[in-house]
């Protein structure tokens, strides 16, 4: 059974859409139907899943699922204070692929694949290359942990570290379980909510078999994103006794106004997650069509709090590089 559903999720990612013309055909537009013209010939290629592309409004140039993955010329634009690492991880690598910004956690880069590629990852010009490609080579970093009694969380993120393989990720899962001064897992994904047959029995199997609590944190920006396939997949994990949260990225003609924002907050919670933060937008190269002011960010929270309970509203953050914290704006 389980080599079935690890195959689902393979194969998925295998027939994943990567031109622009057969994303266009999908939905039934064309280049012309869109302000700005499309970027074929970006660096930072075209990965979309089906499933995701199945939520998308067809015949609509404006669908909010969409805009997110489109590449556009306005990713040409060079934009003063935009830079290749925005929010400064290659300044705190203690070792191969091990970022170490905040006192008592530390992050790992398990793997440089993602189950899509939004246009506004900060990430998005990361070496992936230089950070470690299996189990063995994370030794060093697997070191430094153990010899850091400090350290009592361990974030895995990329890229998405869900694109390893289950027996991967149980092995890893065991070298950090076998620290003792480890006690928590957070796991950063948007692979649940791409293809939400990843989160698979082995999955969640290794999720509630290990003694570190664990987190999930899952990348959703609009009401959207979340289907019943989504759903089922959440109240998977939260069966295994992991916690699930949410942060999403404020986006300009995405989800930057009050009404869409409570859209998600409250579907969220109806679902179990619970909303954690919402980022202004990292300033990354290729992205700045995205940035909604910071007053817009802070009035739309603003708002919430008189509209939502407060464990449904996100607190607004920016990450300064160099900063000990993410800077909370409201």
């Amino acid at each position: 059974m389980r080599d079935l559903e690890n195959s689902a999720w393979q194969h998925s990612m295998q027939n994943a859409v990567r031109s622009v013309s057969e994303l266009l055909d999908c939905l039934g537009l064309r280049p012309e139907d869109f302000p700005s013209p499309i970027d074929l010939e970006n660096p930072f290629p075209l990965f979309v899943p089906r499933e995701f592309i199945a939520r998308m409004n067809h015949g609509d140039p404006t669908d909010p699922l969409l805009l997110q993955i489109l590449p556009t010329s306005d990713e040409r634009v060079q934009t003063p204070g935009y830079g290749h690492d925005p929010v400064g991880d290659q300044h705190v690598e203690r070792a191969p692929g091990l970022l170490h910004k905040y006192t008592s956690r530390v992050l790992m880069i398990a793997s440089g694949m993602c189950a899509i590629h939004c246009r506004y990852c900060f990430r998005r010009h990361f070496p992936y290359e230089e950070s470690p490609r299996s189990n063995d080579q994370w030794q060093p970093a697997l070191d430094l942990i153990a010899n850091d009694p400090s350290i009592h969380e361990v974030i895995l993120s990329g890229g998405d570290p869900l694109s390893l393989g289950n027996q991967r990720l149980r092995a890893l899962g065991k070298s950090l379980e076998s620290i003792g001064h480890v006690q928590r897992l957070r796991i950063h994904t948007r692979f649940p909510v791409m293809i939400p047959s990843r989160v698979d029995s082995a999955f969640c199997d290794w999720l509630a078999s290990s003694r570190l609590t664990s987190w999930i944190v899952l990348h959703i920006n609009h009401a959207n994103e979340i289907d019943q396939a989504l759903i089922q997949a959440i109240r998977a994990m939260k069966r295994t006794g992991a916690s699930v949260l949410n942060q999403a990225v404020l986006l300009r003609g995405i989800n930057a106004t009050v009404a869409l924002q409570r859209d998600l907050c409250e579907k969220l919670v109806d679902v179990g997650v619970q909303p954690y933060y919402l980022h202004q937008l990292d300033r990354v190269d290729g992205a700045a069509h995205f940035e909604t002011p910071t007053p817009v960010g802070e009035q739309i929270v603003d708002e919430l709090r008189k509209l939502l309970p407060g464990y449904a509203v996100p607190r607004l953050v920016r990450e300064v590089s160099g900063e000990p914290h993410k800077t909370v704006l409201r």
